[in-house]
């Protein structure tokens, strides 16, 4: 065991025990992201910056990073997902939340390999 009584992470990451459901809460959660910001860009860039559903699309996205962040971080102490699953949330989220997505699907792939 390793201190505070957690069971060591596998070598990919992953919970030797199996997956907590705060994982999924955490992956939804980046995909809905992503798709806030996909809306952001296409309002800022495609069709010619209508202010409020900017602003609100813009403050929706910044929220949201800073949450998942967080939870992200507190999920990689926990041994929940691994550290590269959340840097790529905490530091490259802020520049598109599409890599945080991608390796959320990423890291479920490798878990579900790894258990078969």
């Amino acid at each position: 065991m390793a201190r505070g009584g957690r069971g060591k992470p596998a070598p990919d990451g992953a919970l030797a025990g199996g997956v907590s459901p705060a994982f999924g809460v955490l992956k939804w959660t980046s995909f809905t992201h992503s798709c806030i910001y996909l809306a952001l860009l296409v309002c800022a860039f495609a069709i010619g910056k209508p202010e409020p559903t900017t602003t609100v699309l813009g403050f929706t996205h910044g929220i949201l990073w800073i949450a998942m962040s967080l939870a992200c971080i507190a999920a990689a102490r926990a041994r929940i997902v691994s550290l590269r699953l959340a840097v790529a949330v905490a530091v490259l989220g802020g520049i598109g939340p599409f890599f945080g997505s991608y390796e959320f699907t990423r890291e479920e792939r490798t878990r579900e390999a790894s258990c078969n």
